[in-house]
């Protein structure tokens, strides 16, 4: 699991069936906010743009916790996080 940034939605008119209503998010590691590198997951919590979350990376346990076990789905927002305490002087949420 790691602590992303949602930076924005994917709308897609035609995707696989098993991925028919998961809302997709496009989201940042907050340990690589210094590069460009994003993934897409998929949303079990309702998160939305601007939203610290907790993504689950690993296929299985991210079918399972959005109920779909046949969905092509490698990475799940399964948290919105309210705040956390990293090494540094102060919290950030």
């Amino acid at each position: 699991m790691y602590l992303a940034r949602v930076i924005g939605t994917v709308v897609a008119s035609h995707k696989e069936p098993n991925l028919s209503g998961i809302k997709l998010l496009v989201v940042q590691d907050l340990a690589d906010e210094g590069t460009q590198k994003s993934v897409i997951a998929a949303d079990a919590v309702g998160a939305g743009v601007g939203d610290t979350v907790l993504v689950l990376q690993e296929g299985g346990s991210a079918r399972e916790a959005l109920g779909k076990p046949e969905a092509p789905i490698n990475d799940a927002v399964i948290g919105i996080v309210d705040q956390y305490k990293g090494y540094g002087p102060e919290s950030r949420a």
